[in-house]
């Protein structure tokens, strides 16, 4: 019996297809992954469009997973990159899952713009300190690593969010965590 490698999910807070995935993907693998926050913009694939179709698909999505509807903030899409550099600095100090489920929730099923206004909420929510915080949102090195992150996971084949990686497969979009139980159930099996 072999065993699966760690899966990573690869998330940008501005996208609801990677908050439909972030609702599952801790209670659907076996093995919990590691969080890898990345500019879905920085991506070869990049970020997707705002379209009536996006929205009509992402809520159908959300009803046949019994995730409460969507409401959608009103600068949808948006520039993600202040929330992406602070979900790096909470992925730094062990706060990453906590604080990128908050701020999904509040932009998702809060209907919030990723303000800093927002991150501080979503940030407060995990115990992390609001000056802390805004201090990290203007510290270089962590957009550095944040953009050192995107670049290394477009490296290795991450074309779009969400996407779950399984070693050297690469399993994205709506349905990457599915994917990525099948794969490790397969795995496990042999």
């Amino acid at each position: 019996m072999s065993s699966a490698p760690q899966p990573v999910f690869y998330f940008d807070l501005g996208s609801p297809e990677c908050y439909l995935a972030a609702e599952r993907v801790m209670g659907t693998l076996p093995v919990a992954p590691e969080w890898a926050p990345v500019l879905a913009a920085g991506l070869p694939d990049g970020a997707g469009t705002g379209s009536d179709q996006r929205r009509a698909a992402v809520e159908r999505h959300a009803a046949e997973q019994h995730v409460q509807a969507l409401r959608w903030p009103t600068e949808w899409p948006g520039d993600t990159r202040l929330a992406m550099v602070a979900a790096t600095y909470a992925k730094q100090i062990g706060r990453g899952v906590a604080f990128s489920l908050a701020a999904f929730r509040q932009a998702f099923a809060g209907g919030r713009a990723l303000d800093e206004d927002t991150i501080v909420i979503a940030a407060a929510a995990c115990e992390m300190h609001p000056r802390a915080v805004r201090q990290a949102l203007g510290r270089d090195s962590v957009a550095a690593a944040l953009d050192a992150a995107t670049a290394a996971a477009a490296a290795g084949g991450v074309r779009t969010v969400p996407t779950v990686t399984l070693g050297e497969r690469v399993l994205a979009g709506d349905d990457a965590v599915e994917q990525a139980l099948a794969a490790m159930t397969a795995e496990t099996a042999r």
